[in-house]
């Protein structure tokens, strides 16, 4: 009888994992956090190997916050949200591909970097270059391919799970609800980005990098987030803010927010709160007139601090620049079986 997958967590991983088992996992089950917690981030004590771990396991193929839910109508309007998605969708065109195109294909590159005070301080940021094949099939499959310096990276979901696999973790499954990849709501999936907001609220307004944005937020349920959870770390929020130009009507800013309490037998809890902020620019139309982002910036801090909070945080930044070099739409020849999942996954 096959073993059960080790769940994936969305939080970056150490080189001393390895060493625990051939699947990343302790002697424990966890995959991650009792070499981190060790650690406490010391950057300056790390190699360029495994800042390139932490890079891929944080910004390489996040999920979205929000599982897939069943397609609202979008031809009524009721609230003020729902008026500023039906802007986006006019925006960049998107309506008439509702229901009509049933694959996406593209390609990219990203440039990635550590940023923290103290290697800015000593031997310069240290960065990878790299490049990344993404496919998609309506309404809930998707492949990723990341290749970065020497590693690569490969997620997918085949519209029942969605799995990931490193080549210092192996292949892990994803704990929860099937979700979307966070990069195709970075301005690449106008569907999803319109369908996943309609339901959102609004949450004010604010100035982006000279833009003046309406504000829309999204949580993620309750139940989501118990089904994420297991008796050692506990996802406590996973929220979401879509920033739309109030002129444009596109979305130019992409935050999202977890926070994690982790705590193991005998130990005091600790919290993790991890921020994400893509700003995305540069639309162009592509197939049909569709307008979608080329290029943009993301940027994630990771804090971590305890219950007493005497030490105080512990705080580490990472970046990431990314560009479109190719899209594609119904792509000949991608079928249901693009997305079948690893062996180990299936069993």
């Amino acid at each position: 009888m096959t073993s059960r997958l080790p769940p994936v967590y969305e939080e970056p991983v150490d080189e001393d994992d390895n060493v625990k088992g051939r699947g990343g996992c302790s002697s424990k089950g966890r995959l991650s956090w009792r070499a981190w917690k060790g650690s406490r981030f010391s950057l300056g004590r790390a190699g360029r190997e495994s800042h390139l771990r932490i890079l891929l396991s944080i910004l390489g193929c996040p999920l979205f916050p929000l599982s897939f839910h069943p397609k609202p109508s979008m031809d009524k309007v009721s609230s003020p949200a729902q008026y500023i998605i039906q802007h986006f969708i006019a925006a960049t065109g998107c309506r008439k591909l509702t229901g009509k195109a049933k694959t996406v294909f593209l390609t990219g590159k990203v440039t990635m970097a550590m940023v923290d005070e103290d290697v800015v301080a000593g031997t310069g940021i240290p960065t990878w270059k790299g490049c990344f094949v993404m496919w998609q099939m309506v309404p809930d499959k998707w492949l990723l391919e990341l290749v970065v310096g020497d590693q690569k990276v490969i997620a997918g979901c085949d519209g029942r799970v969605a799995w990931r696999h490193t080549p210092w973790l192996g292949t892990h499954t994803a704990k929860g609800g099937i979700r979307p990849i966070r990069r195709a709501l970075q301005g690449l999936d106008p569907v999803d980005i319109a369908t996943v907001f309609f339901t959102s609220r609004l949450a004010g307004e604010k100035e982006i990098a000279g833009t003046k944005c309406f504000v829309l937020s999204l949580c993620a349920d309750q139940s989501d987030l118990i089904d994420r959870s297991d008796n050692t770390a506990e996802t406590i929020k996973h929220s979401v803010h879509g920033y739309f130009s109030q002129r444009s009507g596109l979305l130019v800013q992409l935050e999202d927010s977890y926070l994690t309490r982790i705590q193991t037998p005998g130990t005091s809890p600790t919290y993790w709160e991890t921020t994400m902020s893509t700003a995305i620019g540069n639309y162009q139309a592509v197939d049909s007139d569709l307008m979608i982002a080329h290029s943009g910036r993301s940027t994630a801090v990771i804090s971590r601090f305890s219950e007493d909070m005497r030490a105080g945080p512990t705080v580490t930044r990472m970046e990431e620049k990314w560009s479109i070099d190719d899209f594609a739409m119904d792509v000949v020849g991608l079928s249901v079986d693009s997305f079948i999942p690893p062996n180990d996954v299936r069993e």
